[in-house]
């Protein structure tokens, strides 16, 4: 990612590794000060005006992202390292994953656990509120690199 990369930005690279449509309020928690979207989270400075090169500049590596106050996702966003950028390579780009997203909606980190056990369970997919959430094929262990790349360069 492009240290010119606005935390704007970064929350849609973020939407799009994710899986994610982004129809949820978001929010960053730079060193204690909140950023986000102002039009759509109260006391948030504006997302748009602060870069990941000037979050490093700070001197934080380590700041924290929120997605669906409702579900809570939280993620932690970890500056790790500058490198020069390839000639023809688009950017951001995924270098490495593991493992399918949980689906958008899905009820945040305890409602996933219970659904991913629900998986194991043909008959409990079916009879419970998982159906609707789970689309057909959904595998947890799956993760595709490509899958990744294409939607971070809408593709």
């Amino acid at each position: 990612m492009s240290s010119s990369t606005t935390l704007a930005k970064l929350h849609f690279a973020i939407l799009a590794v994710m899986g994610w449509t982004g129809g949820h309020l978001h929010a960053f928690d730079v060193g204690g000060q909140q950023y986000g979207d102002p039009s759509c989270v109260d006391e948030v400075a504006n997302e748009t005006r602060l870069t990941v090169g000037g979050v490093a500049k700070s001197g934080l590596a380590r700041f924290s992202y929120t997605y669906d106050f409702g579900d809570n996702w939280e993620h932690d966003v970890l500056i790790e390292n500058r490198r020069t950028p390839v000639d023809g390579r688009q950017y951001p780009v995924c270098t490495a994953g593991k493992r399918n997203c949980p689906p958008e909606d899905c009820g945040g980190v305890d409602a996933y656990v219970d659904m991913l056990a629900a998986l194991q369970d043909p008959a409990r997919v079916n009879d419970e509120q998982w159906a609707d959430w789970i689309e057909e094929g959904f595998d947890p262990e799956e993760f595709s690199i490509d899958a990744v790349n294409a939607r971070l360069n809408g593709r």
